[in-house]
């Protein structure tokens, strides 16, 4: 029997987007064999505060960056739906139209140690399965070892190195993958064009372009 195709699901503000966003979900999708990896740019964001650009900008900018690769998708539904972008709300209507096809979260370790402050987190593992990111020489029993008791148990009871069962089953386990270490972060971004310093191979050069053409990040967002 063939096996079952997977999505790997990646949200974030994307504040800019920037290659080490496109690296790991490049890594994933080779990693783990997802058929896709679906890029969900953050409306209003539950833990940060408003982004620098508005959701329309970044939506262009996520679409410039992931042009020519066909397993990278674009889903804008946070930015279409009112109110604050919940993950559990984005995963539930997901998996209402998806059906038993085994989905992804991708995140970073920071984001997992987190976890518990998360909107219903504990529901998540029954929509989708978590894979972690994680820095090369961080091993994740540094991880582990600062996680909440509840999310400790969690991640004890469904780690899993069985990459079969990711295709196998819907959601539920919880995956590790080390990532390359690539030091580039949307807020040095964004430092360094209110700098009108150089932004080259830091970022797609079609998205600098779109950031110069639309003076990003140097004004407010008026758009």
């Amino acid at each position: 029997m063939k096996p079952a195709s997977a999505i790997g699901l990646f949200g974030g503000t994307f504040d800019p987007i920037h290659f080490a966003h496109l690296r790991l979900a490049e890594e994933i999708v080779d990693g783990f064999g997802l058929d896709q990896i679906h890029f969900i740019p953050t409306a209003t964001p539950p833990h940060r505060g408003e982004p620098g650009a508005s959701p329309a900008h970044r939506l262009a900018m996520t679409r410039l960056a992931i042009q020519g690769n066909p397993r990278f998708v674009v889903d804008d539904r946070e930015l279409k739906r009112a109110g604050t972008s919940y993950t559990v709300d984005t995963l539930s209507e997901i998996r209402s139209s998806r059906g038993d096809q085994p989905l992804c979260l991708l995140m970073g370790a920071d984001a997992f140690a987190a976890f518990t402050t998360w909107h219903r987190w504990s529901e998540l593992f029954d929509l989708a399965h978590v894979v972690i990111a994680r820095r090369p020489g961080y091993p994740l029993e540094h991880l582990t070892a600062s996680l909440p008791d509840p999310l400790r148990a969690q991640y004890q009871r469904r780690k899993s190195a069985d990459l079969a069962s990711l295709k196998s089953e819907a959601a539920g386990k919880i995956f590790a993958h080390e990532l390359t270490a690539l030091d580039v972060s949307a807020s040095r971004l964004r430092a360094l064009i209110k700098q009108n310093a150089s932004l080259r191979y830091l970022l797609p050069d079609a998205v600098i372009a779109y950031i110069e053409e639309h003076k990003l990040y140097k004004e407010p967002d008026a758009s």
